[in-house]
């Protein structure tokens, strides 16, 4: 649980950081690198979070 937390948390500083980049430089493609990395670690919070939901009902 705890690396899964931190993978997350490092994912989505990761993505804070291309969007600095971006606010900082006005090229796209940090845009663009920001907002795959952010949609990818919502994807794999929301399966992780139902991995467990279902894992507690069975």
């Amino acid at each position: 649980m705890l690396i899964a937390r931190t993978l997350v948390f490092i994912l989505l500083l990761t993505a804070a950081v291309f969007f600095a980049f971006y606010a900082a430089t006005g090229q796209l493609r940090y845009r663009r690198f920001g907002l795959v990395i952010l949609k990818w670690t919502v994807i794999a919070g929301l399966f992780f979070f139902a991995v467990l939901f279902i894992d507690r009902l069975a």
